[in-house]
């Protein structure tokens, strides 16, 4: 059977992406022979928006609900860096540490999304620290130094980059996004409150399948 394609729009200071990317690894478990995934970086903290966290309280006061709706845990580390304000949010930094982690070999793409998402939104660690990106390789059995390496590489933080380009080409605003592509374009199949359920629902929907 012919795979579909999936692509899955995140950004690494997404709180609703925090809450909603375990839906979307069970989704994908859950369909690993009917769907080729891919991951996008969305930049959300871009240009004159990478600013400290403290300048965006619209964003904290989501978590209350995020948590309800997906069942969320906020860490007390990220409590910490939420009451000091300071952490400044880059999307292109954050973007970069994924694009390196994915340079390396045998790590799965979902792994990386959650073991960054942890660093955040459980332990409040910046990602624009190049130590955290370290402790992040270590923790998913990858080099250290060849993710330091790959962090510094210019072309790393170009395809990041190109990136942000993809997603504004293909018209995602919002946060989460899970896409489907086929010959007669892009169509949405879910975002935030999505679950894997309804995300294999609207795939088995999906009038390709029974061709596939």
């Amino acid at each position: 059977m012919q795979r579909i394609g999936v692509t899955y729009v995140f950004d690494a200071y997404c709180g609703w992406c925090y809450g909603f990317t375990p839906a979307l690894r069970g989704f994908a478990d859950a369909n690993t022979d009917r769907i080729s995934l891919r991951v996008l970086s969305g930049g959300l903290f871009t240009a004159a928006r990478v600013r400290p966290i403290g300048a965006y309280p619209e964003l904290v006061a989501d978590d209350p609900r995020i948590a309800e709706l997906t069942g969320a845990a906020f860490g007390a580390g990220y409590a910490a860096a939420v009451a000091a304000g300071t952490t400044v949010l880059d999307s292109g930094d954050a973007a970069t540490g994924v694009c390196a982690l994915r340079r390396q070999p045998d790590l799965a793409v979902l792994d990386i999304v959650q073991a960054v998402q942890r660093a955040w939104f459980v332990d409040g660690r910046s990602l624009s620290d190049p130590h955290v990106w370290r402790d992040i390789a270590a923790e998913l059995g990858a080099d250290p130094d060849a993710v330091s390496a790959a962090l510094r590489d210019p072309g790393i933080r170009a395809q990041a980059s190109g990136e942000f380009q993809q997603v504004r080409v293909l018209g995602v605003r919002h946060f989460p996004s899970v896409l489907l592509h086929d010959r007669t374009g892009v169509h949405r199949l879910g975002g935030a409150l999505s679950t894997s359920e309804s995300l294999t629902e609207a795939l088995r929907r999906y009038p390709g399948m029974a061709a596939a």
